[in-house]
């Protein structure tokens, strides 16, 4: 049988042209969208993108500026730090309740993606390392009991890999995010789940605290030029 056709309606496939513009960096932070270019690139009236944009900004993907208009959102270091604290909880959270689902069966499966991202840090392939590091999470957090909790957590890390271009802005970062990777792993394997989650927590506040030092360093480096 063939799957059954999804309809979307125009304001549905309007959000997801601007969203997959911002997460593909074609629209960077701070960059305007105006509902007027985007009736003209889509082909569609003003109406239904202004609610794909009201949409979109309730999500934190955009801000409306009072001169500016709509643009795509910024992160400054106290953002940072929350949504980072609100990633690991999800991700813990996660982990709690899909302890049932981490079969052998997954654990070979996060095994596989460890290995594969052994060989992207090795050559500093910052952005397939991103990727699996994606897919790592998604690993941890895809189970029937856990639904909520990662489309929540998909959403955040969009989100700010959109924002600041994921590991291509901490490449320094990768190995480290790895090791913890092994260990969350390891906790795992032991079924040891309380440790798992505490092991998530602090894995998403060491990301989001190299990201912080990051921004600060270019707020810096711009200020001096």
């Amino acid at each position: 049988m063939k799957p059954k056709a999804v309809y979307q309606t125009k304001a549905e496939l309007a959000r997801q042209y601007i969203q997959e513009m911002i997460v593909s960096g074609a629209v960077r932070a701070g960059a305007r969208i105006t509902t007027r270019e985007m009736s003209e690139a889509l082909g569609m009236s003003e109406t239904p993108i202004r609610e794909a944009l009201r949409s979109l900004s309730a999500e934190g993907w955009l801000d409306f500026h009072a001169h500016l208009g709509v643009v795509v959102a910024s992160f400054n270091s106290e953002h940072v730090h929350e949504v980072y604290a609100l990633r690991g909880t999800l991700g813990a959270l996660a982990i709690e309740l899909g302890a049932p689902s981490y079969t052998e069966e997954r654990l070979a499966e996060i095994d596989r993606n460890i290995a594969e991202s052994e060989a992207a840090v090795s050559s500093g392939d910052a952005g397939l390392y991103a990727r699996l590091n994606h897919d790592f999470h998604v690993l941890l957090c895809d189970t029937p009991h856990s639904q909520w909790s990662l489309k929540l957590l998909v959403n955040l890390r969009a989100q700010t890999m959109a924002m600041h271009r994921g590991f291509e802005a901490v490449p320094q970062r990768m190995r480290a995010s790895l090791d913890e990777h092994r260990v969350i792993r390891q906790a795992l394997g032991k079924r040891d789940f309380a440790l798992a989650a505490d092991l998530v927590r602090q894995h998403e506040r060491a990301a989001g605290d190299a990201l912080i030092v990051e921004l600060d360093r270019s707020r810096v480096v711009q200020a001096a030029k």
